[in-house]
């Protein structure tokens, strides 16, 4: 077991102030990321990206420009980061962003887990009480008939 891997699900706290370039260079870099990883080349996920939106085009420069860190005044809107996602695939990339207010994603399956482990949870609790309620005695009162 390495018990310095970090964790499937982290805890995180909200940052208390937003640093605007750090977290504009972060977005980019895990779009970029992405791009990387994808299947796709990048005409291909802008045009995936327009026809999720039901647009004529996006073009691979706004794509670029999406992702480049050296343009700061190109940030892409939620919508079309919502495309971007589906596009590429990139489901992770909602958690990169919710990040920053201490949020962590859950995809899929995930979720499912986190419930168990909260009706597991639960659970102990209920059974603490039934044995602090049964260690002690009842007494039944008779009544008359």
């Amino acid at each position: 077991m390495d018990f310095f891997a970090e964790p499937v699900f982290p805890v995180r706290l909200p940052a208390a102030q937003i640093d605007v370039e750090r977290y504009r260079a972060k977005i980019k870099r895990a779009m970029a990321r992405a791009i990387r990883e994808c299947q796709y080349d990048r005409p291909t996920i802008a045009a995936r990206m327009a026809q999720y939106l039901g647009l004529p085009s996006i073009s691979k420069a706004a794509l670029d420009a999406y992702t480049a860190e050296s343009k700061s005044g190109h940030d892409v809107t939620l919508i079309r980061f919502s495309a971007f996602v589906h596009a590429t695939g990139a489901v992770w990339l909602w958690d990169e962003v919710a990040s920053i207010h201490g949020v962590t994603v859950l995809i899929g399956d995930e979720a499912r887990l986190a419930e168990l482990a909260r009706l597991r949870q639960q659970r102990k609790e209920i059974e603490a009480e039934i044995r602090r309620q049964s260690a002690r005695p009842v007494n039944l009162i008779r009544r008359g008939r």
